[in-house]
């Protein structure tokens, strides 16, 4: 994963393992939900981690990657099931980038409000 990135959320397949940003707990309950729902079965899917994160300009990134040594691990069915789920979930995802850029980037709310 990227260092310059803030982690949102991310699954580890290998540790089955769950972890959410408490940075971020103003998020409404029902959406830290879809997004643990979203990454877990992500990670059950095609294995290795996939995280969610935000870049410095708060565009939202989701990124996989496995061990070295996992033979089970698919970058063709993880690349397609990127995609898949950025284009599913292309308003959750525009939503999450207003609540960065508005609550730690400090950016002026009303641009967004339409």
């Amino acid at each position: 994963m990227k260092g310059k990135n803030l982690v949102l959320c991310a699954a580890n397949a290998y540790e089955q393992k769950y972890y959410f940003n408490q940075q971020f707990n103003g998020i409404p309950e029902s959406i830290r939900e879809e997004l643990r729902i979203l990454c877990v079965l992500f990670t059950q899917e095609v294995g290795g981690v996939f995280a969610i994160a935000f870049e410095e300009d708060g565009s939202i990134v989701l990124e996989t990657n496995a061990d070295d040594d996992d033979i089970t691990y698919d970058e063709v069915s993880s690349g397609l099931l990127v995609g898949e789920v950025r284009r599913r979930r292309q308003e959750l995802f525009e939503s999450l980038q207003i609540y960065y850029k508005v609550f730690v980037l400090r950016e002026d709310v009303s641009q967004y409000l339409s």
